[in-house]
C-alpha cells in the first residue's frame, strides 16, 4: 500500500515514514503543499497523509486541488491540538479523517486501515488476475489454478504491482519507487533478483512466462495461457 505523507516537519515525517515502512506501507514524503499536490496528481497512492501547516501551499490548498482532480484517494488530515474549526473545515473540502498532533502511532495505522477498508465496496473484485494467476491483496494469496504459491513479502508486492500494471513496460525505476521505497539508493539490479525470484515460482514449475523483460526498457507482465 503506497502513502504520501505530507509533512515539512523533517523529524516527524521521518517517523512517521519509518514506522509506516515497518508496517509494510510504501512511503513517499513530500515536504511542501506544491510538492505533495504535485505527486498526488502525478502518481498513484493508496492513501493520502496532509498536514495543514505547509509552506508553499496549505493543506486545505492542497486537498482542494487533489479533488479538483476527481481523485477519490482518502485523505487524513493533520491538525493542532486545538484545531476543532481545522477539522470541520477539512472534512467539509473533502478530507475523510483527521488526527490532532501530538497522536498516537499505533492510532494513525489503524485509521489508515480502516481508510483502505472503507474505501473497498462489495462490488468491487479485489483479486487481481492474469490467465489462471490469481492474487488477492485482502487475502495476501497467490494461487496458479488452485495451487497456491508462497511468496514473501517483497515477492507479494513486487507481484500486485506488475498485476495492478499488466501489459504496460515498468522501468526498474518505477519499480523501486513503488514496491521498494521512493527513498531507496540501492542498486537496481535487485529488482532483476526478485524477478528471478518470482518466475521460479509463478511460472517456472507451472511452463510459463508471464513477465517478460524488454532490454533497456524495464518488465511488462503479461498472460501466458
Amino acid at each position: 500500500m503506497r502513502v504520501l505523507l505530507v509533512e515539512d516537519e523533517p523529524r516527524l515525517a521521518e517517523t512517521i515514514a519509518r514506522g509506516l515502512s515497518a508496517e509494510r506501507f510504501v512511503v513517499v514524503v513530500a515536504g511542501t503543499g506544491p510538492e505533495g499536490a504535485q505527486r498526488a496528481a502525478d502518481e498513484d497512492f493508496d492513501v493520502i497523509v496532509l498536514d495543514i501547516m505547509l509552506p508553499g501551499m496549505s493543506g486545505y490548498q492542497v486537498l482542494r486541488a487533489i479533488r479538483a482532480r476527481d481523485l477519490d484517494t482518502p485523505v487524513l488530515m493533520l491538525t493542532a491540538k486545538d484545531g476543532d474549526h481545522e477539522v470541520a473545515d477539512a472534512l467539509d473540502m473533502g478530507a475523510d479523517d483527521y488526527l490532532t498532533k501530538p497522536f498516537s502511532f499505533v492510532v494513525l495505522v489503524a485509521r489508515l486501515r480502516a481508510l483502505l477498508r472503507r474505501r473497498r465496496t462489495p462490488q468491487q473484485d479485489p483479486v487481481l488476475r492474469a490467465g489462471d494467476l490469481s492474487l488477492d491483496p485482502a487475502r495476501r494469496l497467490v494461487q496458479r489454478g488452485t495451487i497456491e504459491i508462497t511468496l514473501t513479502p517483497r515477492e507479494f508486492g513486487l507481484l500486485e504491482y506488475l498485476l495492478r500494471h499488466k501489459g504496460v513496460v515498468l522501468t526498474k525505476t518505477e519499480i523501486l519507487r513503488n514496491v521498494w521505497d521512493a527513498h531507496y539508493d540501492g542498486p537496481e539490479n535487485v529488482v532483476e533478483v526478485y524477478v528471478g525470484y518470482l518466475r521460479r515460482k509463478i511460472d517456472n514449475p507451472f511452463g510459463r512466462s508471464s513477465i517478460e523483460t524488454r532490454r533497456g526498457a524495464g518488465y511488462v507482465f503479461g498472460d501466458s495461457d
